[in-house]
């Protein structure tokens, strides 16, 4: 009986089993790429406003609620039920023109400590992967073009020289871009590798 019971658990073992695609592979890679990113941009945040004086904090925070990223120009789901109801391809080229949007700006957040340098390298890496994961997902009837020809203008006047008080501000608003940003894109290849997995809830 016991005999029985063993055969009929690895029987349904290997029918409930799926094997994993390269597809899917490629999702694990980039999710787990821009999550590492979010978690460096929230460290680094967390960071820069613990720099600054009570006031200071405050002040930024009103001027960055009125204020808006330069990628808001790319059109992105407006909530979570419309993330879940968007097509992978949808998310993925989302994704793609978000992580895109940063090339340039992520250059001034470079220098300094170790984790800053990886910034730059490790969004270049999770665009490539995004764009292979396009290329899989992408219906031979539609036709993604690489959106290099896309160019949002850099973040305001940073790379000017400012005043004290100006070079603060254009600092959290990149730092707190750059994090709203990978939030976003980590949300929108968490839900787009989900669809993978029929059974699986894809709720936010």
């Amino acid at each position: 009986m016991d005999r029985v019971i063993l055969l009929l658990s690895v029987i349904c073992l290997r029918v409930s089993s799926q094997p994993i695609t390269d597809s899917q592979r490629l999702f694990s890679i980039a999710v787990s790429r821009v999550q590492h990113l979010h978690l460096l941009a929230q460290r680094l945040f967390s960071d820069f406003e613990s720099s600054l004086q009570t006031e200071e904090q405050r002040q930024l925070n009103k001027i960055f609620l009125q204020d808006f990223c330069n990628s808001d120009y790319i059109i992105s789901p407006i909530d979570k039920h419309e993330t879940q109801r968007s097509s992978v391809l949808k998310l993925l080229s989302i994704s793609y023109r978000l992580v895109e949007s940063w090339e340039f700006p992520s250059r001034s957040l470079s220098g300094g400590s170790s984790p800053r340098n990886q910034i730059s390298p490790k969004l270049s890496e999770l665009k490539t992967g995004i764009l292979l994961l396009i290329k899989a997902n992408q219906d031979p009837a539609e036709m993604f073009t690489d959106t290099s020809t896309l160019q949002l203008a850099p973040y305001g006047n940073y790379y000017q020289s400012l005043g004290a008080d100006e070079s603060l501000r254009r600092t959290y608003e990149l730092l707190a871009c750059f994090k709203k940003d990978m939030h976003k894109v980590e949300t929108y290849l968490t839900v787009a590798k989900c669809r993978l997995s029929p059974e699986a809830n894809c709720t936010l």
